[in-house]
């Protein structure tokens, strides 16, 4: 049986690397994958958060989101447009509020999101939301949560800001991986040259690490938040 399901991200680019390899085989399976974008990304980048003078960016990075949601067959993403590395300058109602209304249209049985104890704060207030406005109601659609590793934030964090990732759940991403490549190389403009953490190579051989602690060529991990059978 297909199921609805939503991955949420702080920002433009999270999705893929957190999850793209992932949310290509859901498509490949029959099932319909939603994207919400929480931040909007580039404005962090100035002293001053300047939407305005940052229209183009963010204009082209809304279309590298679109770009890669079409590689990897997911649904055109949605935008929430909360400041980029500012999130903890918005009240968290306000951001669980933008969440619990794409839960209500998109009715996920699978929700991916941030780990809690990343070290971008962003991605930290997005699993707090995530988790309130996912809570396990009556009649409530989510059966599964899980959260995923971000490179260039997960790694660098430390015990101060949470538990460390320690995945619990792994998908085989073999059939998938090309998919996220292709996807990442509408990111360009966030993608670094190696050795940098978010390079090409480096979300590759992290692939592959998590692959081989479970036998496989490629994966990616998650740890498990929740999972309702019924």
């Amino acid at each position: 049986m297909t199921s609805p399901v939503l991955v949420i991200a702080a920002h433009p680019d999270d999705e893929i690397l957190g999850c793209g390899g992932t949310l290509a085989r859901h498509v490949a399976e029959g099932d319909q994958v939603h994207i919400l974008i929480l931040a909007e990304g580039a404005t962090s980048r100035d002293h001053k958060r300047l939407a305005k003078a940052r229209e183009k960016d963010l204009a082209v990075l809304r279309e590298a989101a679109a770009g890669a949601a079409s590689c990897i067959g997911a649904q055109p993403p949605r935008f929430a447009g909360f400041p980029d590395n500012r999130m903890d300058s918005v009240d968290l109602l306000d951001v669980v509020k933008e969440i619990e209304a794409v839960v209500a249209v998109t009715a996920p049985s699978v929700v991916y999101t941030h780990h809690g104890g990343d070290l971008n704060e962003d991605h930290r207030l997005t699993h707090q939301a995530v988790l309130t406005a996912c809570r396990p109601l009556p009649d409530a659609p989510v059966r599964a949560i899980y959260t995923f590793e971000t490179v260039s934030s997960s790694e660098w964090s430390s015990l101060m800001l949470g538990e460390p990732f320690l995945p619990s759940h792994f998908v085989d991403i073999g059939a998938h991986m090309e998919a996220k490549m292709k996807a990442l190389e509408c990111y360009a403009s966030e993608m670094r040259p190696f050795p940098h953490a978010r390079s090409h190579d480096n979300v590759m051989s992290l692939a592959r690490y998590r692959g081989a602690t479970v036998g496989l060529e490629a994966a990616e991990a998650f740890v498990t938040l929740r999972t309702i059978d019924k």
